[in-house]
C-alpha cells in the first residue's frame, strides 16, 4: 500500500490573483459611498424619531387636557359658575401645568348660552390649547 502525500496548501490557494479569485476588501470608494449614503440617512432618521416623539407627547399631553377640560366644564354646569364671568385656573397633572379658561357667550337662537372651556398646555418648548363647548339653557 502505497501513500500518496499531497500539498495542504495548492499555488491556486497562495496566490488569489492567478486562480482568478478576488480579494474580499473593500475599495476606498466603496467606503467613502457608504459613509456618504450615512451621512445623508442618520440625520434624516434622527429627525424622524424627534417628529415621532414630539407626535406621542402632544398626544398624551392632549388627552390629559381634554379630561381636564371636561371635568372642569362639567362642574361649572353643575355648580353654575358657569353664569359668573370669565374664570381661570391652573392644575397641576404630574409634572406638567395645564392652565384653562372658563368663559360664557349668548348662542345666536334663544336663551342659550356657549360655555367653552379652553386647556394650554406647554409641549417641547411651544403651547398647544384645547377647546370644549357646550350650549347651556340660561333660563334655569
Amino acid at each position: 500500500m502505497t501513500f500518496k502525500r499531497t500539498a495542504l496548501f495548492t499555488r491556486a490557494a497562495r496566490d488569489p490573483e492567478k486562480s482568478g479569485v478576488a480579494s474580499a476588501a473593500f475599495t476606498l470608494a466603496e467606503v467613502l459611498a457608504a459613509l456618504a449614503f450615512m451621512a445623508i440617512v442618520i440625520p434624516v432618521a434622527v429627525e424622524g424619531l424627534r417628529i415621532a416623539n414630539r407626535a406621542g407627547q402632544v398626544g398624551h399631553r392632549k388627552s390629559v387636557a381634554v379630561r381636564i377640560a371636561d371635568r372642569v366644564l362639567n362642574e361649572a354646569i353643575v355648580t353654575g359658575q358657569w353664569r359668573t364671568s370669565t374664570q381661570g385656573g391652573a392644575i397641576q397633572e404630574g409634572q406638567n401645568e395645564y392652565r384653562w379658561t372658563l368663559r360664557s357667550e349668548p348662542w345666536q337662537q334663544g336663551a342659550m348660552r356657549l360655555v367653552t372651556v379652553q386647556v394650554i398646555f406647554p409641549a417641547q418648548g411651544e403651547k398647544f390649547d384645547v377647546n370644549l363647548s357646550t350650549l347651556v339653557d340660561s333660563a334655569q
